[in-house]
This record gives structure tokens, C-alpha cells and sequence, in this order.
């Protein structure tokens, strides 16, 4: 089996993600050492691993929520999107930072959809039993 076959359209976007954090970590750096180099490719692979954390959550809340017999357009499931967004958007308009408002919509979006998980279990056991 040839690699081209092997590749999926994901390996472009890791590879992109990576390359963005290797470059921006660069581009600030004065001059092109051996030991700037090596910080950007740490910072690529750091943002890549961030960036395939936070998406491969995203995508398994989502994946879940379809497999259980949910909409992606309920309601329910579009909450902890709103909460988060909202929740970095304050935060950026109020702070100025994308980092503190991407680390708070984070956890808003971990918060909200943990209180929608538990009401769901919550109201399904009740459902179950009457």
C-alpha cells in the first residue's frame, strides 16, 4: 500500500497545525538559532497536541451525544457551544487576551456539557423507571 494511499485529509490538518506553531514561535524569535529551532518544533508539537486534545474532545462529545440518539441541532447539545463561545467572548472583549479566553471557554464548554451529561443520565434513569 503506497503512503498517498495511507494519508487522510486529518494528517494535512495536524501537519498544518503544526507548522503554524513552529513558524509563529519562529517569527518571534530574532535570529534562527540551533536552540530557536528547537523551541519551535516543541511549540508546533505542543500546539498540535493541545490542538488534537481540545478537537478530539470536541468530536468524541458530539460522536456520543449522535450515538445515543440525540440531534446535533437539539438544544441540549449546542448549549455547552453557546456557553463556551459566549464565555470567550467576554472574556476576550473584557481581557484583550486569546489565551485567557480560549482556557476559559475551554472550561466552560468541559463545565457545561458535564451538567448536561449528568441532567441526561439523571433524566433518562427516571425515564427508565416510571
Amino acid at each position: 500500500m503506497a503512503l498517498r494511499d495511507r494519508l487522510r485529509p486529518w494528517h494535512g490538518v495536524m501537519l498544518a497545525v503544526f507548522l503554524a506553531g513552529s513558524s509563529i514561535s519562529l517569527t518571534r524569535a530574532d535570529t534562527v538559532t540551533t536552540a530557536t529551532a528547537m523551541r519551535a518544533v516543541l511549540s508546533g508539537l505542543l500546539g498540535l497536541v493541545v490542538f488534537q486534545f481540545t478537537v478530539g474532545n470536541v468530536w468524541g462529545y458530539a460522536v456520543e451525544y449522535h450515538n445515543t440518539g440525540g440531534e446535533w441541532t437539539d438544544l441540549p447539545f449546542l448549549a455547552p457551544f453557546v456557553a463556551a463561545g459566549g464565555a470567550g467572548a467576554v472574556v476576550a472583549v473584557r481581557t484583550g487576551s486569546a489565551g485567557l479566553s480560549a482556557w476559559v471557554a475551554f472550561w466552560a464548554f468541559v463545565i457545561v456539557a458535564a451538567v448536561v451529561a449528568l441532567g441526561t443520565w439523571f433524566l433518562a434513569g427516571y425515564r427508565g423507571a416510571v
